[in-house]
């Protein structure tokens, strides 16, 4: 595993340990400690000498990708692990794809291109488009495909995973303003799908890749048209076992108003695309997703024993101040007296 501390990663490393195998932590140790019993290799990815040690230590069965960020970083790690492991597993992301979060997607969408030896500089952000990350991410999955061929190499495209130690803070701003009670401002319509899939079964689908020896791409998502946003209102409220009074403002009112999408209302946006992203595939392979409000309860029991959510720099973007969302609301129920 590299990386294997924080979210997903440690996701992956506690159900490879639950599930009896041996694993191999390779991390710089700056961030919370591994979950017991892997081992646990210290280094720089960036830093050949310490990639050189890391490879020394194998082999393996299958390297785990959460830590690979920058294409030509990940080709040279890659390319020096391939003569001792059997299989390249890439953390990687729907935002690779061109029309993403625009249109709807299958992994047979056009992907952005990006060179798998490019540096962090490759690629540009667009306001409502493609970004530098969904750029570089394209690029890394190149780079693992060069290194360990398509029959060996397994790239998985998750949308927005929730579930215990999320670190941007999504769920947990949702369920923390659900227990503080009150009138809640909800966005657009409590009937709008989406997608967001459990940490724990992106784990378990990751495992599945390995021992299945399953190649190429999978979107990873809940199925669509499964769950809606009034279904994880409703939950976070249940949980938290608050009477939290959700008031939906149509999406225009909001953007009226400059509520940013994504951030200050957490999961919101309005593009067609954002949340029709086909998963088949990968259901088809063994995909399961356990239902949305035991996502939301865990979630909740997590936060509730001392967890920390907002640890990462999208933390800060997080959620919508009092005072900007009573101002909303005062507004919309002007308007619709």
């Amino acid at each position: 595993m590299l990386g294997g501390t924080w979210f997903v990663g440690h996701a992956v490393v506690s159900a490879a340990l639950d599930a009896g195998w041996d694993v191999t932590v390779f991390n710089r140790g700056n961030s919370p400690s591994a979950p017991n019993g892997v081992r646990l290799i210290q280094g720089d990815r960036t830093l050949p000498p310490d990639v050189a040690a890391l490879v020394a230590a194998g082999p393996w069965d299958a390297v785990v990708d959460t830590s690979g960020y920058v294409p030509a970083n990940v080709l040279s790690v890659a390319k020096d692990l391939s003569s001792v492991a059997e299989r390249y597993v890439f953390m990687s992301t729907v935002s690779v794809y061109r029309d993403w979060p625009v249109k709807p997607l299958t992994e047979e969408s056009e992907v952005l291109p990006c060179p798998p030896e490019s540096g962090p500089d490759y690629g540009t952000d667009t306001e409502d488009g493609p970004t530098r990350y969904g750029y570089q991410k394209s690029g890394c999955e190149a780079a693992v495909t060069v290194a360990f061929g398509g029959e060996r190499a397994t790239l998985l495209r998750p949308g927005v995973i929730l579930g215990p130690r999320e670190y941007v803070g999504r769920l947990p701003w949702w369920l923390r303003r659900a227990a503080a009670g009150g009138n809640v401002l909800a966005p657009g319509s409590p009937d709008r799908t989406i997608q967001p899939i459990d940490v724990r079964d992106v784990a378990a689908f990751a495992l599945r890749t390995i021992t299945d020896g399953l190649s190429g791409a999978f979107n990873l998502c809940r199925p669509v048209g499964s769950n809606t946003f009034g279904d994880l209102l409703r939950a976070c409220a249940a949980t938290t076992g608050e009477a939290a009074l959700f008031t939906w403002v149509p999406d225009e009112v909001l953007q009226r108003h400059g509520v940013r999408q994504w951030s200050e209302l957490p999961l919101w946006r309005t593009f067609d695309g954002v949340w029709q992203v086909d998963s088949t595939k990968a259901e088809n392979a063994g995909l399961h997703c356990r239902p949305l409000n035991e996502t939301v309860a865990d979630t909740w029991q997590w936060l509730k024993n001392g967890g920390v959510a907002l640890v990462n720099d999208r933390a800060g973007e997080i959620g919508l101040s009092p005072d900007k969302e009573a101002r909303v609301l005062a507004a919309w129920r002007s308007s619709a007296d």
